[in-house]
């Protein structure tokens, strides 16, 4: 008889399959075929995710990385996560604590745009008063110390005059202001020196601010429910604190020139008569004038109901009576909502003439807040669309337009500011701009008052929010006035700013933290 193979020579391809093996046969199967998919679908996820961090990489090199840094703590941390807890914290505050009418909220917002207005002072102050020889680092300070006691005194004391909280709020607003002037002075020297870039480097700045304010909406609502309005301003005091540090870590060549540094009372008089003359030698050109013109209008004409809607909102017998956190929650999808309006910008509409893309943004601009007029007055709810979706619905719309709208508009403003005054003049150009939203906030507040709405009282908002569509609508009549060029074109002559373009301008490098600053300098 033949003796049985040993089972060490058996033939493993001729064994039978057991159930085990055939659930391993199985399982090996289902894992290749996963892995195939993942191998197919890696590429795409990979290049969605990579494609962010090569811009941001770009942009660096291209530039300067301590320009993208800047970039981030003002606009998102300060202007973005700051403004956007600001305005549903000052909300609440002015609504639960110091209960004022709608209309006179809307008054007090209109002057929170004094210190923005403020900005070409800001400027030349900047440009042409350093400190120490120091022309950016003592501004950063001064404006993270203003905008964190202001916080700091509304949050600690018991109750606080109306006078006093709204100098203090207009403080807070100063601080951002101040800080912002000398991040927008890069932004405008760098666009004009690589114009390819220049709307990427909105597209940096208006996600920046998107992205923070996502993050500062998302948690408004929290804070304001679990600590109350005068606790959550305490936290207002974390973004200036930064711009403290930031001006102690900014490396910045000390000023030698003689230009720089007026030692004398003439010689300071001299320099700002030379950045006078020319931002206004600048302003004279039709292609400067007329779309400065058109910003101004499109703001002060796009009259602000928003005191009368928040007051709405939260009205329990009246309006859908929100809670506080969803308030937050609608804004952080507003906010959400914006960033989409960035991308789209970026990726569809930089390359195409100005003119265009505002006519067609301003004409959706007026035709979605229409959608405000449905929800005041209820009509959603006869179509069966529950409060909740169709304001989440309102707000992203109305983010998104918005930033199509004025995504061109801040390109076009880089473009016009002659090199040498960069600094002062776009922050002239942002001063016209904040001059329209304090026009826009105080007709609204007007508007308000005349129409009778008030804490209680809503029958005639939906009134208010058509005149204000209409103007809108209206707007469009003055797009002319924008150029119709790209930003790749040269819009102003070369040699506007002559008399201070002689003025020699560092740029902002962080302290290397494994170098001595005297080896730096």
């Amino acid at each position: 008889m033949q003796e049985p193979n040993h089972p060490e020579d058996v033939d493993q391809s001729e064994k039978p399959l057991t159930k085990n093996d055939e659930e391993d046969e199985s399982n090996n199967l289902a894992e290749k075929c996963t892995s195939r998919a993942i191998n197919h679908i890696n590429p795409i996820l990979s290049t969605i995710l990579q494609e962010p961090f090569q811009w941001l990489q770009m942009l660096s090199s291209r530039l300067n990385p301590t320009f993208v840094l800047g970039v981030v703590l003002v606009y998102g941390l300060n202007q973005g996560f700051s403004c956007s807890l600001f305005k549903v914290v000052s909300d609440y505050y002015w609504k639960d604590v110091q209960k004022v009418q709608p209309s006179e909220v809307q008054l007090f917002i209109g002057l929170y745009y004094i210190p923005w207005v403020m900005k070409p002072i800001w400027g030349l102050l900047t440009d042409m008063f350093p400190v120490k020889g120091y022309r950016r680092r003592p501004y950063f300070i001064v404006s993270g110390i203003a905008g964190a006691s202001c916080a700091l005194t509304l949050a600690s004391d018991g109750h606080v005059a109306v006078a006093l909280a709204l100098g203090c709020l207009m403080g807070i607003s100063a601080g951002v202001a101040m800080a912002d002037v000398v991040i927008d002075a890069c932004i405008a020297r760098n666009s004009i020196e690589i114009r390819s870039l220049a709307a990427d480097m909105q597209s940096l700045c208006g996600f920046c601010s998107s992205a923070g304010a996502l993050l500062g909406y998302s948690t408004s609502g929290f804070f304001v429910h679990h600590i109350g309005p005068q606790g959550a301003l305490g936290l207002l005091a974390i973004a200036p604190a930064t711009l403290i540090m930031l001006g102690f870590v900014i490396y910045e060549p000390r000023t030698s020139n003689g230009i720089h540094v007026p030692k004398k009372k003439a010689q300071a008089a001299q320099k700002i008569r030379e950045a006078v003359n020319d931002m206004y030698s600048t302003l004279k050109f039709p292609q400067v004038w007329k779309p400065a013109l058109y910003m101004y209008l499109s703001l002060a004409l796009n009259i602000s109901t928003h005191e009368g809607q928040f007051y709405w909102y939260t009205d329990p017998h009246a309006g859908p009576a929100f809670s506080q956190e969803f308030v937050g929650m609608i804004y952080a999808i507003g906010a959400m909502a914006s960033i989409v309006g960035v991308i789209i910008y970026h990726k569809t509409l930089k390359d195409y003439p100005f003119r265009p893309v505002l006519f067609f943004a301003q004409l959706l601009f007026g035709v979605s807040g229409m959608l405000d007029i449905v929800f005041i007055r209820r009509w959603n709810l006869a179509l069966g669309i529950p409060d909740y979706f169709f304001v989440i619905l309102e707000e992203c719309v109305s983010r998104i337009v918005s930033r199509i709208r004025w995504m061109p508009m801040m390109v076009l403003s880089s473009q016009l500011c002659p090199l040498g005054i960069e600094g002062t003049f776009f922050a002239l150009l942002m001063c016209i701009d904040s001059l329209g939203a304090l026009t826009s906030k105080s007709a609204g507040g007007m508007l308000l008052r005349y129409l009778h709405v008030t804490r209680n009282d809503f029958k005639n908002l939906w009134v208010s929010v058509l005149i204000r569509n209409i103007l809108r609508i209206l707007t469009l009549g003055l797009v002319f006035l924008v150029p119709n060029s790209d930003m790749y074109e040269t819009l102003i002559p070369s040699d506007v700013g002559a008399n201070t373009k002689t003025v020699d301008h560092e740029s902002l490098q962080m302290v290397p933290l494994n170098t001595n600053e005297e080896e730096d300098i």
